[in-house]
């Protein structure tokens, strides 16, 4: 397989600085030499996520989560190692050489450009088709019924998809597009399952096309959009999931809005991709769409990228204040702020902004209501307060979405809300709220195991003293260099103490304490039990004279290890029937080990 040099690693590590990559996902604080955050991997209302940029690590004392920017990344981003290294090393302009070639990885990766190469060369097959083909003069019309011109066609690389399939397969086929590259695209699929033999069959037919990108920019999908109403097929459709496409992980518009987003400080959610559109084209450029799905913890991470704050513009329908509050329960424990935009029946923003022009949209948008104050404004309407069993279930309903609340003074602040609203003491529904938290706890934990999920890596056991020495080694170069040099004394307690492999290994390798970036990337080369077993004492802050404190813990280590020898021979020289030449022997070494408890202070180099 192939992999990346512990150098390049090194190399990667050294030139990141890792409060600069999580302050691009997540808001931090500091806090003296450090910096603290809500963690992203956890839900929780006091910050124990802490970044220390002396020693270029982060460490979460909550759920116990640590490591170096390199696993930030891969965590956060669900990507595998070799693709967070990647990531950095190209924003800090490292280049990577992977020392092994490895034909399964390059297979991935030319099967990955080849599907963008795909994509890109189909957007632009579609758009001429929409621009010129005489049959594609119905989706023309449609889209100037919607109001887009000939450049805002273009911007978005809008297309159509022939009715006739041959026509799609026979520019494929020009175009050196084989069917088995159409099927892994997604565009086509096989006739039959597992049978190539039987042929494909073109996904889209007479649709307008809409590419869909990924963050950065690269058409990785298509959603098609009905012209012909068919009540076999659905008014939109898109591609598959795919190497390089997950819906789950995508929003629409992202690339073109993730600025704005920053810059606005907020995210327009829209529910389709021509609301989107509609938005971007009259100034709103921080509007997205998510792909026909709901929302997801990956989309939540996406967002949380750009910006804290979303505006939900949903269909305000039963079905719309549903998504909505799907929405928020996703959204909010992400620690991203929720707004709902109250648009009028049967409106959306693409029809609202056609009929009353931008500015009407945008003040809906200023007036966007907090989701606590839009959720009690619809549910009064639905919802008869008089009544005590209606109210009592509509308090539940709001206490379940309040416990997803992660900032303590957000909360209180909701509470108050509602308990005034819902005309009932805030106490009350502070308990409720509690109670709410406590029973989804209970579910969480024991109602719904997966058992199908692999179990997470277990700590190596380890010696208290082992660890502390660890510590000591990995952020004091003078106390590396002095248990280096006491190797001949460590190596019978090391190898029979708990954790004792761990402190040899370092010894062994001896990556430098005081360049963060060689200890982050020993660290990454390790057994993750091992990882596990470091990350607490990595809480500790060094002590003035390590050498000395060093010294200490060594002669306990030494100490413990020749007490328990000790205690071994003692008792094997109580075993009845020992001969004479066992006994002998077993004197010899408790006289030795004797010899050795009281010379230990001597033992040491100096």
């Amino acid at each position: 397989m192939a992999r990346i040099p512990e150098e390049t690693i090194e190399q990667v590590l050294a030139a990141t600085d890792i409060v600069d990559v999580i302050s691009g996902y997540i808001p931090l604080k500091r806090a003296g030499g450090s910096f603290k955050a809500l963690c992203p991997f956890h839900n929780e209302k006091t910050p124990s996520f802490n970044i220390t940029p002396s020693r270029q690590s982060f460490h979460c004392f909550g759920c116990g989560e640590s490591g170096s920017a390199i696993g930030f990344v891969m965590k956060y981003e669900n990507l595998p190692f070799v693709d967070a290294v990647k990531k950095l090393a190209d924003k800090a302009g490292v280049p990577i050489i992977e020392e092994v070639y490895d034909p399964q990885a390059e297979q991935r990766r030319r099967s990955k450009s080849r599907l963008i190469e795909l994509h890109n060369a189909a957007a632009q097959y579609f758009h001429s088709l929409v621009r010129k083909s005489p049959q594609a003069q119905h989706a023309r019309d449609y889209l100037k019924k919607r109001g887009f011109s000939k450049e805002s066609a273009e911007r978005w690389l809008i297309g159509w998809m022939p009715e006739n399939p041959k026509e799609f397969l026979n520019w494929a086929r020009e175009n050196n597009f084989r069917g088995r590259d159409l099927v892994d695209a997604g565009l086509a699929a096989l006739k039959a399952e597992g049978n190539p033999k039987a042929g494909i069959y073109v996904r889209f037919r007479n649709r307008l096309m809409f590419p869909i990108h990924n963050d950065y920019g690269d058409i990785i999908a298509f959603s098609g959009r009905q012209l012909v109403n068919d009540p076999n097929s659905g008014k939109y459709i898109n591609s598959p999931q795919t190497q390089i496409f997950d819906k789950s992980r995508v929003f629409f518009g992202l690339d073109k809005a993730r600025r704005h987003m920053t810059k606005e400080k907020f995210a327009l959610i829209c529910e389709g991709q021509i609301d989107a559109i509609s938005c971007h084209e009259q100034g709103i450029q921080n509007a997205i769409a998510p792909l026909g799905t709901a929302f997801t913890e990956h989309h939540a991470r996406l967002l949380k990228r750009y910006t804290d704050t979303a505006i939900l513009c949903f269909d305000a329908d039963s079905a719309g204040h549903k998504a909505a509050q799907r929405a928020f329960s996703i959204l909010v424990p992400a620690g991203i702020h929720v707004r709902c935009a109250s648009m009028p029946e049967g409106e959306d923003p693409d029809s609202y902004i056609q009929k009353h022009g931008a500015d009407a949209f945008k003040t809906l948008l200023d007036e966007a209501q907090d989701f606590f104050d839009y959720k009690l404004t619809h549910a009064s309407k639905a919802v008869d307060l008089a009544d005590i069993r209606e109210k009592s279930n509509l308090a539940k309903d709001l206490a379940n979405l309040a416990r997803l609340v992660t900032d303590k003074v957000t909360l209180d602040s909701v509470i108050s809300k509602v308990a005034a609203r819902l005309g009932v003491g805030d106490q009350d529904f502070r308990s409720m709220v509690f109670q709410a938290d406590k029973q989804q706890y209970r579910v969480r934990n024991y109602d719904n195991i997966d058992e199908s999920t692999p179990e997470k890596a277990q700590a190596t056991p380890m010696d208290n003293t082992i660890s502390y020495l660890c510590f000591l080694a990995l952020n004091s170069s003078e106390v590396m260099e002095w248990l280096c040099e006491q190797l001949e004394a460590l190596h019978e307690p090391m190898s029979q103490t708990p954790g004792g492999h761990v402190l040899a290994k370092i010894l062994a390798r001896k990556p430098n304490p005081s360049n963060p970036a060689s200890i982050q990337t020993y660290l990454l080369g390790i057994e993750e039990s091992d990882r596990l077993a470091l990350q607490s004492a990595f809480s500790e802050n060094l002590p003035e004279n390590p050498v000395s404190v060093a010294e200490g813990a060594t002669s306990m280590l030494i100490s413990n290890h020749l007490q328990h020898k000790d205690a071994i021979i003692r008792a094997a020289l109580k075993k009845p029937g020992l001969g004479m030449e066992e006994m002998t022997d077993l004197l010899r070494q408790a006289e030795d080990v004797r010899q050795l408890l009281s010379n230990l202070n001597e033992r040491y180099i100096r």
